[in-house]
C-alpha cells in the first residue's frame, strides 16, 4: 500500500498539498490531474525522497522499487540499447558480478562453480537472459528503427532522448513507476503502443497527463488536486474509475455544492436581515446578537467555481477563397536533389471547409507536409498554387523559440495588431482590448507585462497560439498544439476550434482533439498521402498490422503449417480463459437483472392499481414506494457494470 496521511508538501515556504490522506493500493493504476503548479510533480518529488514533508506521513512498502522518468541526459557514448538496459539495475549489477567471477575465478574450483551457478539461476530468475528483446521492444514501441538502437546517445536530439529516458524507466523492474507526462515528446504511434504496455505493467503506477483519451483508456482510479481552497494548498482526493467517471462525479458533487452554497445564502440573507432590523431594539437584541455568533459559527460553503480560466474564440477569417492551396505532383525532402525525397506525388486540393487530421507513423513525413503547407519548406519538384486571399497560420514546437524573451505578452500582441493593421488595412486596437483578448489565454493583470523569457513551456505555447487565433487565418496549421497545455485549455482550444470556420490540418498525439475537430483523416505512409478510410481505432488496428508484418521472420525461417495451428490454438486458449471470467459475470448480471426488472415491473403494476391507495394500503405502499427504489438503484448499479464488462470484453483481442 502507498499511504499518505496527514501529508503537508511546500515549496520556499508555499504550501502545495495540504494535509493529503490517501491510500493507493499495490497495482493500482492511477492518473494524477489537477491545474499547473498544483503540486503534482512536488509530490512525485516526495515519493523519491528528494522533498521531505512539512508535516504527516508518506509511506511505502519496504523494498519498493520505484522507477521514473529522468529529466537530464547527458550525451552518453551507450548506446540506446544499452542506455535502455542500464534501466534493469539488478541486470547489470549481475552482468558485472558475473564478468568478474569469470575474470577473476575462486581460487577453490567448487566455490568458483557454486557462485557462478547462483548467478545464472538468479539471471534466469528475473529474465535476464530475455533482456535485451524486451529492450528491444521497448525501443521499437516508442518509435526507434531497429538500425537507431545502436547509434550513441549521444547523437539523438532532446525529444528523442526523453523517449530514451522513458524506455529506461519502463525497463526497470519496479513496483512503483511514476510518469510526469510521459506522452509529450511521443507521438501518436507510441502513444497507443505506450498504453498497451502500461496496461500490462503489474505494478502501481501514478502517472501525471493532460491527455484525457490517454487517462482514460490507462486509469482504474484518479487523484485530484483541488486548489479550490485558495492559497492553503490543494487537498488531494481519489476517486474510482477513469476520467470519464471522475469529470461525471466531479460534476454532480459540484452540482450539489452549488445547491448548499445557493441555500447557504438565502440563510445568511435572512440572519442579516433580521440583526439589521432588530439590533437597535432593545426586546429583540439578544435574539440580533445570537444570530450574529450563529453567523460567525458558520462555515461558509464556496461557490462552484467551474468555469475555465479561458475564453477565445476565432473570429471568421477574412475573404472567402474558393480553393485555399493545391498540391500538384509535389515532392518534398530535404538535403540535395541526390537524396531521397520524404514524400513523392503529393496531389490533393485544400478548400475552406477542410479538416484534415493527419495520421502516419513517426517519420513518415506529417511534419514535413505541414511545412510544405505553410510554405516554409519548397517543393523538389510539382506545384504548389496559392489562391487567393490565403492567410496561413502555422503552430509548430519550434516557434515557442522564436518569441522574443525580453518582451512580454503585451509587446507581442500589439507588435502584431501593428503588421496586421498595415498589412489588412486594419484600424490600431485600444490596448485594453488587446489586454481583455490576451485574458482570454488566462494572461491577467500584471501577467500581460511580465517578460517572456521566465514563462513555462506551456505559458509560452498559450502565448503562440493567442498570436495565431488573433491574426484571423483562413488556413490553420497546428503541429502537435497540445504540448504542455494542460485538460481545461485544451478543452478550450478543442471547443474554439469547433467553431472556427477556416479550414484546418492537424498533427496531434491528443486522440480527443483530432475526434472533435477533423472531419477526415489522411495517411501519411511509404512516402506518400492519401485519404485514410476509417476512424482511430481503424487506425491502430492499422498500425497493429504494420508491427506485425515487419516482425514477422523471414520466409525460409517460416514456421510450418502445424506450428501456425498450435500457436493459433494456445492464442485462442488465452483469449478464451482472458474472456471467460468477464463473459460468467456478464451472465450471472443478465440474470440478476431479469429477477430484478420482473420485480420492478410486478411493483410497478401494484402502484398502478386502486390497491395501492386504498385506505388501509398505507403502510403497504410505503414498503413497495422504498423497494422499488432500491431496485431502481441495484439496477442502475448493474447496467453501469455491464456495460463496463462489455467494454472490457472488446479489448480482449
Amino acid at each position: 500500500m502507498l499511504r499518505l496521511t496527514e501529508l503537508t508538501l511546500a515549496r520556499a515556504g508555499t504550501p502545495l498539498v495540504q494535509r493529503a490522506t490517501v491510500t493507493i493500493g499495490p497495482g493500482r493504476k492511477v492518473g494524477v490531474i489537477g491545474a499547473n503548479g498544483a503540486g503534482k510533480s512536488t509530490l512525485f518529488a516526495a515519493l523519491r525522497g528528494e522533498l521531505a514533508p512539512e508535516r504527516g506521513e508518506l509511506s511505502l512498502p519496504g523494498g519498493w522499487t520505484i522507477a521514473h522518468v529522468a529529466q537530464e541526459t547527458p550525451p552518453s557514448p551507450a548506446s540506446a540499447l544499452d542506455w535502455t538496459l542500464d534501466g534493469d539495475r539488478e541486470l547489470r549489477e549481475l552482468e558485472a558480478a558475473l564478468a568478474k567471477e569469470e575474470s577473476a575465478p575462486d581460487p577453490d574450483p567448487a566455490r568458483h562453480a557454486a557462485r557462478l551457478a547462483e548467478l545464472h539461476e538468479r539471471l534466469h530468475t528475473i529474465g535476464g537472459y530475455a533482456a535485451r528483446a524486451r529492450a528491444a521492444e521497448l525501443l521499437a514501441g516508442l518509435g526507434f528503427a531497429e538500425a537507431d538502437q545502436a547509434r550513441a546517445v549521444a547523437e539523438f536530439s532532446g525529444g528523442w532522448r526523453m523517449r530514451l529516458n522513458l524506455a529506461q524507466a519502463l525497463m526497470c523492474r519496479s513496483d512503483l513507476l511514476l510518469l510526469d507526462e510521459p506522452t509529450n515528446h511521443l507521438d501518436l504511434d507510441a502513444v497507443l503502443w505506450l498504453e498497451d504496455w502500461l496496461l500490462r505493467y503489474p505494478g502501481t503506477l501514478l502517472v501525471i497527463t493532460h491527455d484525457r483519451d490517454f487517462i482514460d483508456r490507462v486509469a482504474d482510479q484518479i487523484l485530484y488536486f483541488d486548489t479550490a481552497g485558495g492559497g492553503e494548498g490543494a487537498r488531494l482526493r481519489l476517486y474510482s474509475g477513469n476520467y470519464s467517471a471522475f469529470e461525471r462525479e466531479r460534476a454532480a458533487e459540484l452540482a450539489v455544492q452549488q445547491a448548499a452554497f445557493e441555500k447557504q445564502q438565502r440563510e445568511i440573507r435572512h440572519l442579516e436581515a433580521f440583526i439589521t432590523r432588530f439590533r437597535a431594539k432593545a426586546t429583540k437584541a439578544r435574539q440580533a446578537q445570537s444570530r450574529v455568533k450563529a453567523l460567525e459559527r458558520l462555515e461558509r460553503i464556496a461557490p462552484a467555481h467551474v468555469d475555465s480560466p479561458f475564453s477565445f474564440s476565432f473570429k471568421p477569417p477574412e475573404g472567402e477563397p474558393r480553393q485555399l492551396l493545391k498540391f500538384e505532383d509535389v515532392a518534398l525532402g530535404y538535403g540535395s536533389a541526390a537524396d531521397a525525397p520524404v514524400l513523392e506525388r503529393v496531389s490533393f486540393s485544400l478548400l475552406p471547409s477542410s479538416r484534415i487530421g493527419l495520421l502516419g507513423r513517426n517519420g513518415a513525413g506529417k511534419s514535413t507536409l505541414v511545412k510544405a503547407l505553410a510554405g516554409v519548406l519548397a517543393p523538389r519538384a510539382g506545384t504548389r498554387i496559392e489562391g487567393q486571399h490565403l492567410k496561413i497560420a502555422y503552430f509548430a514546437q519550434h516557434q515557442l523559440e522564436q518569441l522574443e524573451g525580453s518582451a512580454t505578452p503585451l509587446a507581442h500582441l500589439d507588435r502584431l495588431d501593428e503588421q496586421l493593421a498595415r498589412e489588412r488595412g486594419w484600424a490600431r486596437a485600444r490596448e485594453q482590448d488587446l489586454r481583455n483578448f490576451l485574458g482570454g489565454f488566462d494572461f491577467r493583470g500584471a501577467r500581460v507585462e511580465e517578460r517572456v523569457d521566465v514563462f513555462s513551456g506551456g505559458e509560452r505555447a498559450r502565448l503562440a497560439l493567442a498570436l495565431l487565433v488573433y491574426a484571423r487565418p483562413n488556413l490553420l496549421l497546428l503541429d502537435e498544439p497540445t504540448n504542455h497545455l494542460d485538460i481545461e485549455m485544451r478543452q478550450a482550444l478543442t471547443m474554439a476550434l469547433q467553431d472556427y470556420e477556416g479550414a484546418l490540418v492537424v498533427v496531434a498525439h491528443d486522440r480527443h482533439i483530432l475526434t472533435a475537430c477533423c472531419d477526415e483523416f489522411w495517411l501519411v505512409a511509404d512516402g506518400r498521402v492519401s485519404p485514410f478510410d476509417g476512424d482511430l481505432d481503424d487506425y491502430k488496428r492499422w498500425l497493429a498490422e504494420r508491427r506485425s508484418r515487419s516482425a514477422a521472420p523471414a520466409i525460409d525461417a517460416a514456421p510450418s503449417r502445424k506450428d501456425e495451428r498450435r500457436a493459433e490454438a494456445q492464442e485462442r486458449q488465452r483469449l478464451a480463459a482472458q474472456r471467460r471470467p468477464i463473459q460468467k459475470r456478464i451472465e450471472a448480471i443478465e440474470r440478476e437483472l431479469a429477477k430484478l426488472t420482473a420485480r420492478r415491473d410486478e411493483i410497478d403494476a401494484w402502484l398502478a392499481s386502486e390497491a395501492a391507495y386504498a385506505p388501509g394500503s398505507i403502510d403497504a405502499l410505503a414498503a413497495q414506494t422504498r423497494e422499488r427504489g432500491e431496485l431502481a438503484a441495484r439496477i442502475e448499479a448493474l447496467e453501469t457494470e455491464w456495460l463496463e464488462l462489455g467494454e472490457q470484453l472488446q479489448w480482449v483481442h
